[in-house]
């Protein structure tokens, strides 16, 4: 594989870890992806098992945040019209104010709307905190399983 090559499954690699941080974007497929593209033009034994290993690792990070996230969200109290209606109004934001409009508008509207359901402006402060931090969680996971495998990438690449 020619360093052209190289060059674009690194930056799908690189997507990919920014699809995390961007909603929309499936940044641990995107990083699976770039693998398969490169472990097909390289053909060797490394790039075979690095290709697995990243996609036992990136299917254990999925399945460990969503069924931490699903638990904690049902703990909260928070209901499911709630984070959808925050939802709908993050994809709204992300196009008024790209990225920080869809994390501002999402914030906004979670703690608006819970503090209308309940009437009570600390429970929707403490319900808004600990869906922040769910989200926030399963958002570290993803990101660091995209950037081990992003860095094991690196290293078979520079080691052979």
């Amino acid at each position: 594989m020619g360093t052209a090559q190289l060059s674009l499954v690194g930056m799908v690699l690189l997507a990919g870890v920014l699809g995390v941080l961007t909603p929309g974007l499936p940044g641990p497929l995107l990083c699976w992806a770039g693998l398969l593209w490169w472990a097909a033009g390289v053909h060797t034994a490394a790039a075979w098992s690095l290709l697995g290993g990243s996609a036992v690792l990136l299917a254990a990070a999925q399945a460990f945040t969503g069924a931490r996230t699903e638990r904690r969200i049902r703990e909260s109290g928070v209901p499911r019209d709630v984070l959808a209606a925050a939802g709908a109004c993050a994809i709204a934001g992300f196009f008024v104010l790209p990225v920080a409009g869809a994390v501002l508008a999402f914030v906004g509207v979670l703690h608006l709307r819970e503090r209308a359901r309940s009437g009570d402006a600390r429970r929707a402060r403490a319900a808004t905190r600990t869906v922040m931090r769910v989200a926030g969680t399963y958002v570290l996971v993803e990101l660091m399983a995209c950037l081990v495998v992003t860095a094991m990438w690196m290293g078979v690449v520079l080691a052979g």
